[in-house]
């Protein structure tokens, strides 16, 4: 029996190249930012926009957007984007996805990949926040595509590896089949936003159960 989730990425369109970039330690302690991570993610959903309109939706002063954009732009993460105002200064995403790889390092390597999901993760729970008070109002085809799954599976660390490696595959398929974010779309098409968590249950980790005994 076929999986009918799976029907959702049409193989009839022509694939494309997903634009990532994979950030160096340094560059990534740039990014450990909730507002530059906020306004990163704006640009690459909604296209170019100056400072002054990042200010705005963000209830900010323009001062303290074109800070963030300018370290933003310093790592590589944002450019300038061609406009017909000269006035102002118009940027745009350089990529689509951020690539950060699971951090076996130790020390500093470590505690800055500890901040970067900090900051990931506080951007992440406000907007899953948000999509929750919002939820009544989705039409119904909205709210049926919808999903907030709970699913715990006994794993070896291999076998966890390989299914979350799996999971990111089908996502990755889905981006190089759909237009790229910031173009225009369809009028019944929109950024559909997919997070994916996946961990050892907390406390259950064996080294941990050995740390507890007397």
């Amino acid at each position: 029996m076929k999986n009918p989730h799976r029907q959702a990425v049409d193989h009839s369109k022509p694939s494309r190249t997903v634009s990532r970039v994979v950030p160096d330690p340094v560059a990534l302690k740039a990014l450990a930012h909730p507002l530059r991570l906020r306004m990163l993610g704006m640009l690459r959903v909604d296209g170019p926009a100056t400072a002054t309109q990042l200010a705005v939706q963000l209830g900010l002063n323009s001062g303290a957007t074109s800070y963030h954009l300018r370290q933003l732009a310093q790592y590589g993460f944002i450019e300038e984007a061609p406009h017909a105002s000269r006035r102002d200064r118009w940027w745009r995403a350089s990529h689509e996805l951020t690539s950060v790889p699971a951090s076996e390092a130790e020390g500093e390597a470590l505690d800055l990949d500890h901040a970067f999901n900090q900051a990931v993760l506080s951007l992440q729970v406000g907007q899953m926040q948000q999509a929750l008070e919002e939820y009544a109002e989705l039409p119904g085809e909205w709210r049926k595509a919808s999903a907030a799954n709970d699913m715990i599976i006994p794993m070896t660390a291999k076998q966890a590896e390989a299914l979350t490696t799996q999971l990111t595959d089908i996502i990755l398929e889905a981006m190089r089949v759909a237009p790229a974010l910031g173009e225009p779309t369809p009028g019944d098409m929109v950024p559909f936003s997919i997070m994916l968590h996946a961990f050892p249950y907390p406390g259950r980790l064996p080294h941990r159960e050995e740390d507890d005994e007397p």
